[in-house]
């Protein structure tokens, strides 16, 4: 069965701004409105009713994508779904165990950790960020949160993709980030099997070094 998504006044003035600036012959198809002769002026004149200035003859702004033809309904359900791929589908211990045996030199293992910890780090403070974006979606004009320079870019991205952006990449980065947990578990394996090598050589050096004094 197809969905329908709610289209708002508010979405509907955004698509007419910038940075997209759709046209009447674009907009329809977003709005999913069947081609006529007289279409153009008959969705100016519907715009024009709630308070909504479409220009004849204007051009678009900027490029179509496959994400121009989406309401924001469908990108955010887009991005939801795609957020639970990432989360359940995702091969992140096969992708870890698979690259932490082609780096399994014990000369390197700490470096590697480490590095490992600090991208960790650094991809949590990305998503973050992202997740503070108070983009307006649908009827909602969320408080701010970040400053304004960062949340005008946001808020840029978020139009050209219609609410799908941010939470695609912070899906995308939720991935990556099982597969470093994952890759650190592989080497803190690694080296409990190393510590565990150890103590015994350590017992039988000194039950080697008892053994000598007692011949002395």
């Amino acid at each position: 069965s197809t969905s329908k998504y709610k289209v708002t006044v508010g979405e509907v003035q955004r698509r007419l701004s910038s940075p997209e600036c759709l046209n009447a012959s674009l907009l329809g198809g977003v709005l999913r409105r069947a081609k006529s002769k007289n279409g153009g002026r008959s969705l100016r004149e519907k715009l024009e009713k709630i308070g909504l200035n479409l220009p004849a003859g204007r051009r678009k702004a900027a490029n179509v994508t496959l994400l121009t033809s989406l309401v924001e309904g469908e990108a955010v359900h887009l991005a939801r779904d795609f957020g639970y791929v990432c989360e359940t589908e995702f091969p992140a211990k096969a992708a870890a165990e698979f690259l932490t045996r082609q780096h399994s030199d014990p000369t390197e293992l700490h470096a590697r950790k480490n590095m490992l910890l600090a991208t960790k780090q650094i991809c949590k403070e990305f998503t973050d960020l992202l997740a503070q974006d108070r983009s307006p979606l649908g009827n909602s004009r969320p408080s701010a949160i970040l400053e304004a320079g960062v949340q005008s870019c946001l808020t840029h991205f978020s139009l050209i993709t219609h609410g799908f952006g941010s939470p695609a990449i912070i899906a995308a980065l939720t991935a990556f980030q099982n597969y470093l947990v994952e890759a650190i578990k592989g080497l803190d394996k690694m080296f409990l099997s190393s510590s565990n090598s150890h103590p015994s050589g350590e017992s039988g050096t000194k039950s080697t070094d008892k053994e000598a004094k007692h011949r002395k």
